[in-house]
């Protein structure tokens, strides 16, 4: 279901009409608007939280993002602007579809979101408390958002209890199926990329070369497997046919979604069958 919705959200960072919605009220920059948006719903914050929420980020870069983007558009203003946005590009994505189509599947999605549980869950909570949009797909991606950022904390959760730091996994997704290209925006310095791979060497997951080893790829699947676990309850509650019914629905927006998402993404989707 990840494949389904992540997709759906991801407009939002990749599609030139949510860039565009987020420069309208002042957030010029990819990451002014990054940052903005995808912390807006926890309010007017300062960078300790967000630092400690989106995990994979050099502290000083939240730092300078934050608060300081409060100053060119308050959380309000940047929630608006990032479901206009969002709504402009898959409506652009999506206008072939009917309307009942976009329907059914926002109710669905609505639906496996209300049965997120939020304790421990930053974002995910901070998401499911947002008011509900008014039309389909103002519906659809608010749920999709509330979901992906619900899964994202408890994929949070199992790197920390597997007692890896975010240098130390992004350093892991370059050794296995990453080019660091896409990862040196979130500037950690040289640095600290050859110290992470020093500790990941020294607890058996790379070899001195920096190739993954069986211990690593074993250690990493036990933290996708507890990430999958732990996002499991919306679609228990949801029952398996009306999972299979959204995942039906949601395969057309999927794949119009996909082809906005550049090749090596950080998301780290796989292409759909």
């Amino acid at each position: 279901m990840w494949t389904h919705y992540e997709p759906v959200h991801a407009v939002t960072y990749f599609h030139p009409r949510a860039r565009a919605a987020y420069e309208a009220v002042g957030l010029r920059g990819y990451w002014r608007g990054y940052f903005a948006g995808r912390a807006a719903p926890l309010g007017p914050t300062g960078p300790a939280p967000v630092i400690a929420a989106f995990y994979s980020f050099a502290p000083h870069m939240v730092t300078r993002a934050l608060p300081a983007v409060w100053q060119l558009a308050a959380p309000e203003e940047a929630l608006r602007a990032r479901l206009t946005g969002a709504v402009q590009a898959l409506a652009e994505l999506t206008y072939e579809l009917p309307e009942r189509h976009l329907t059914e599947a926002a109710e669905l999605l609505e639906a496996a979101a209300d049965g997120i549980e939020v304790a421990g869950r930053v974002l995910g909570a901070a998401n499911a408390a947002l008011p509900r949009g008014e039309y389909p797909l103002a519906r659809l991606w608010q749920a999709a958002t509330t979901l992906r950022e619900h899964r994202g904390d408890g994929h949070i959760a199992a790197l920390v209890a597997a007692d890896l730091d975010p240098v130390e996994t992004l350093t892991w997704r370059v050794a296995v199926d990453m080019s660091p290209a896409n990862l040196l925006g979130r500037s950690w310095s040289e640095q600290e990329w050859a110290q992470a791979r020093e500790r990941l060497a020294g607890r058996g997951w790379l070899t001195a070369d920096g190739e993954p080893t069986d211990r690593g790829r074993a250690g990493f699947q036990a933290v996708e497997e507890a990430t999958d676990e732990a996002a499991a309850r919306p679609w228990r509650a949801l029952g398996a046919d009306r999972t299979q019914r959204l995942r039906d629905l949601l395969d057309p927006i999927a794949r119009a979604a996909h082809t906005v998402i550049p090749e090596g993404s950080p998301i780290g989707l796989p292409a759909l069958p």
